[in-house]
């Protein structure tokens, strides 16, 4: 399907069953966390109804519609232009009857979709506080870092509200708001369930926290082994090989 690609924007291959995205060469573009997310959440059970808060570029929308034979996931971001980009990777791809954008915020899906829908949502939010990190941003990139349209408690919220009794949320962070992320979690009757700490190196200290938690869930918490993304040598590990699909799997 031919799709419009504008001056600022560029193809970039997933190198993952063929599939592609067009990311704005000046905006925010998909870094590790959102590949690594997919692949923690691969395990959707099939014909699953999902939920993408915060898609961007659609990466792990696109991705999750190859990795699991969920049967539709639903990619909400609130910027009109990086959800139109989003929107057309999905054509890009020929993904519509498996991936929908919605040019939204989070905060307003109580309006579009009864509670209780979702077998499962993921989301890579905003990670900084608003009061936090650069400010010399351009709009796209703030937006994309920073908690100005939504905040963690205003994710875990909806996320409470749109998913199924005992559906699964999976989650990437950063680990220094990790105690922020359980109590919020918690708070909203999400329980952390399984944890899982990501490191550049051996001897580096935890960049991301990847998370799976469960709606009414009773109390129990699994801390995984940790995923190293490089060797000592720089080269990739094999687990991070096998998630970028360089073994060809």
């Amino acid at each position: 399907m031919e799709v419009k690609i504008k001056e600022n924007e560029r193809i970039d291959d997933l190198e993952y069953k063929g599939l592609k995205i067009i990311q704005d060469k000046n905006g925010f573009c998909f870094g590790i966390d959102s590949v690594l997310l997919s692949d923690f959440s691969k395990e959707i059970k099939n014909e699953s109804l999902v939920l993408d808060l915060g898609t961007g570029t659609g990466i792990l929308s696109i991705l999750l519609s190859k990795k699991t034979k969920l049967k539709k996931i639903y990619g909400v971001e609130i910027q009109e232009e990086v959800a139109d980009m989003a929107s057309r990777s999905v054509k890009l791809n020929d993904l519509q009857e498996k991936v929908e954008i919605l040019n939204e915020n989070i905060k307003n899906l109580k309006n579009i979709f009864q509670k209780n829908t979702f077998d499962a949502i993921v989301t890579n939010p905003p990670y900084k506080k608003i009061n936090s990190g650069k400010i010399n941003e351009n709009e796209k990139k703030l937006i994309s870092r920073h908690e100005i349209s939504a905040n963690l408690s205003d994710f875990l919220n909806v996320s409470f509200d749109m998913l199924k009794d005992k559906g699964c949320l999976y989650m990437v962070h950063r680990p220094e708001r990790l105690a922020d992320i359980i109590c919020e979690l918690r708070e909203n009757k999400l329980e952390p369930k399984i944890i899982r700490l990501v490191y550049s190196n051996i001897e580096a200290e935890p960049k991301l926290v990847l998370i799976k938690a469960i709606k009414n869930a009773n109390k129990f918490l699994k801390v995984e082994k940790p995923l190293f993304i490089y060797n000592k040598d720089g080269t990739y590990t094999d687990e991070i090989l096998k998630i970028y699909n360089k073994n060809n799997d």
